[in-house]
This record gives C-alpha cells, structure tokens and sequence, in this order.
C-alpha cells in the first residue's frame, strides 16, 4: 500500500479545494458512503449522506419514498435536497446512483464542488449490494440485469464527473488514500481527469 498522504498534503488539498465540496458519486455499492466517512474524517470535514438527508426531509425511508410515491417524485426531493447541501461549502458528499443523472444536479455539482467517480465492476458491486436488502431498484427477479442495465445507462454520465477513482475490493483505507491523491494531483475545478488505477 502507498504510504499515506502527509498533513502537508491534506492541508494543500483542502486550500486548492477551497469552499467546495466533494461529492462523490457512483452506482450502489460502489463505496460511497463507508469511503466518504472516511475520506471525510481524514480532511477533518463534514461527511454528508444525500440519501440519509432525503430521508430526515421525508420523514421515511427511502424504500417507503419509492412506494408511497413512485421514483420521479423521489428523483424531485433529491435534486432539492442536494442543491441545499452543496452551500454548505467544504464538505464529502456521497450521492445516490441517480443523482448524478439529474442535469441540474451536475450543474449545481460542478459549479460549488468537484465530483468523484467511484467506478467499480459488476461482481464487485454484485457481492456489495447483495448483503443489504434497502435498494429499491433492486427488488426484482434479476437484480444483476437491473446492475448491468444501470452500468450501461449511468457510465457514460458518470464519466463527466471531475475524477474517475476504481472501487476494487481493498481496504476502505487504501481507498481514502486513492481519493486523496486523485485530489492531490487534480490541477483544479475545470479538469476532468483519470486517476491510475
């Protein structure tokens, strides 16, 4: 494992970020949210789950949001919910898989933060998303059908996300240290950049 980034690094990082957040984004299961704690402890930032959020501002649970009212409604709540989180300045964001699909959203995201691609394979997301039974999208018959079709809708969008940074099956640590130096070398708000895997 590469050795960790230096406070010198960490305090270079949030300077060249600035008041923007990090929002990281990604199908279910590609890390987000266990990755983003993390991260965000490292910086000594706010963590902020959207999804948890949607939930506080519902008063249910996502699985119920979808019931009671269908996902275009749901679709509607994020886009707000996540618009307001963004002016909260220097911050980890971990998104839902769909948010970055909303054309809004990633303009809102491009312009107050800079977006994280967790870009992560089938039988990695597979294994991931099998161990909870919270995923809406996925109570079906075929859950992998339902993955493979997202990945072949979402990627392309994804793509458009400042840093592309790939999920595999490593510690949650390792991770934190790839999205650091993906951020360390990002030369800043309007590059669109790969980092090595």
């Amino acid at each position: 494992m590469p050795k960790t980034l230096s406070p010198k690094d960490i305090a270079a990082i949030k300077a060249k970020l600035a008041d923007r957040a990090i929002v990281l984004v990604g199908l279910m299961g590609a890390g987000k949210t266990s990755v983003g704690r993390r991260l965000a402890d490292r910086l000594d930032v706010p963590f902020i789950d959207a999804d948890h959020e949607i939930e506080q501002a519902a008063g249910k649970s996502i699985p119920e949001i979808f019931a009671d009212h269908g996902e275009p409604y749901f679709r509607d709540g994020e886009r707000k919910v996540i618009s307001r989180l963004l002016e909260g300045g220097l911050q980890v964001l971990a998104t839902g898989g769909g948010a970055f699909m909303n054309d809004e959203t990633r303009a809102r995201i491009r312009a107050h933060g800079v977006a994280i691609w967790l870009r992560a394979d089938l039988p990695l997301l597979m294994k991931r998303v099998q161990k909870r039974s919270n995923r809406p999208l996925l109570q079906t018959e075929d859950p992998e059908a339902v993955m493979r079709d997202l990945m072949v809708r979402r990627y392309p969008v994804y793509a458009e996300a400042n840093l592309t940074v790939d999920s595999q099956d490593i510690s949650h640590a390792q991770m934190v240290e790839r999205v650091l130096r993906a951020l360390k070398d990002w030369s800043g708000p309007d590059a669109k950049e790969e980092a090595a895997p």
